[in-house]
């Protein structure tokens, strides 16, 4: 009985890391992973993808018009743009959104940085969203050093990347 026991046991325990890994997204998502492709859809140009943002860092920005904290901080998310000054490149993903409410909302807040369409949600998973907005920080070889979920400031994303 104690064997049936202990069998269960780690059946179970399998079971549960099998699905944390199945459901907790793209292993490279991690901090210090390697960040998944962007969409290829463009809202606003140019088109960019990870190879063309390597050499410095960059924020990709998760968002959609329907987020409540979305447009609380779009605001910020402009001022950053206006203040980057090429410290790093801002890349927006409009993440499982209605183009047509998405677009309003980009020339709304006056959004002139890329901005690029996950309507289907496939990158944004990749990324292991778990709600938005969430900023992601990716180094110069494009991997992921800082996940930050919930409304940012500008201030507060400039001195992250100022470190």
């Amino acid at each position: 009985m104690r064997w049936r026991g202990l069998i269960l046991t780690v059946a179970g325990l399998l079971v549960a890391a099998v699905l944390a890994v199945i459901l907790g997204g793209n292993a490279s998502s991690a901090k210090g992973g390697r960040a998944p492709a962007l969409p290829t859809r463009v809202l606003v140009g140019p088109r960019v993808d990870l190879a063309s943002l390597r050499g410095r860092p960059a924020i990709i920005h998760f968002w959609a018009s329907w987020c409540p904290p979305c447009v609380k901080e779009a605001p910020q998310i402009a001022q950053l743009a206006g203040e980057l000054h090429g410290r790093a490149t801002l890349v927006g993903v409009d993440w499982s959104d209605n183009s047509g409410d998405a677009a309003r909302f980009v020339r709304r807040h006056h959004w002139t940085f890329p901005v690029l369409v996950d309507a289907s949600g496939e990158v944004g998973n990749a990324y292991g969203l778990t709600g938005l907005p969430t900023t992601f920080l990716l180094d110069r070889q494009g991997r992921i050093i800082r996940r930050l979920i919930g409304p940012q400031t500008a201030a507060g994303l400039l001195s992250i990347i100022s470190r």
